[in-house]
């Protein structure tokens, strides 16, 4: 059974599943779902449609499932899906989504997400990535898997950043930034490819020197955009480890960080 301290707040109506740990001065609202094995630190809000999967870690002070920071929204019943094994430290925000997009804030499993960071409405986190301390996602963002984001970064709404990118702290990005893409700046602009983080997750050397060669289509060589993004999808046909990056830049979004 779950474990609740005297002093947390479980409305009767949550769901604390086996092995569940509330701490003191929580407070776990209604229509809140927790999976087996998370803990939930002192001082934590879990409020919303909120369901959070199993052996998650929720330090304290931090606010989960609030209503949108959105003039818009009118107590439409949106939602907050958490996946499973995430750390989310000291004094995040975690708001869910809006009925004008999706209307449920997701986020994946294995995801590192530092201190004050805020995860704004509709926003849609993959897995295994790492926010550093105060980053902030806009309303509508989407961020792939593995992706690092530097400590301070700011994500403008309907923004995408695609797999295994990574952003520099302090960076501020207002358009899109592809897969493998490392981005640095004010507005953020593309400054190489993720060689470190390649390798550690996997990727073999010939992989990467196929990454490092689209990248080069993509931003050094003299093709428009469009014959890129061309020359790029038939890459992809035959060097799988492109077929991500061929599939983010048919989509065009906010346009891509040039």
């Amino acid at each position: 059974m779950a474990s609740v301290h005297p002093a947390a707040i479980v409305h009767a109506g949550a769901q604390l599943a086996a092995g569940v740990e509330i701490g003191a001065y929580s407070v776990i609202g209604p229509d809140v779902v927790i999976g087996e094995g998370t803990v939930v630190a002192a001082h934590v809000v879990i409020e919303g449609h909120t369901s959070v999967g199993r052996d998650n870690r929720i330090l304290q002070f931090a606010s989960i499932g609030a209503i949108p920071q959105d003039k818009k929204y009118a107590g439409e019943p949106t939602a907050l899906e958490i996946g499973d094994r995430n750390m989310i430290r000291e004094f995040c925000t975690i708001n869910i989504g809006t009925a004008q997009d999706k209307g449920v804030t997701r986020i994946g499993n294995d995801n590192w997400i530092m201190a004050y960071v805020h995860i704004a409405h509709d926003c849609q986190v993959g897995h295994d990535t790492t926010f550093s301390n105060s980053a902030q996602l806009a309303g509508h963002v989407s961020i792939g898997d593995h992706a690092v984001l530097g400590g301070f970064v700011g994500v403008h709404q309907f923004c995408r950043v695609g797999e295994h990118a990574m952003i520099a702290a302090g960076s501020i990005v207002l358009q899109d930034v592809p897969p493998f893409v490392t981005a640095a700046g004010y507005p953020a602009k593309p400054h190489g490819t993720n060689n470190e983080g390649l390798r550690r997750r996997g990727f073999n050397p010939d992989d990467v020197a196929i990454i490092k060669r689209a990248y080069k289509t993509l931003y050094r060589s003299q093709l428009s955009l469009e014959q890129a993004r061309t020359q790029i999808a038939a890459d992809a046909e035959v060097s799988p480890p492109l077929l991500k990056l061929a599939a983010f830049l048919q989509v065009q979004g906010r346009g891509i960080i040039r």
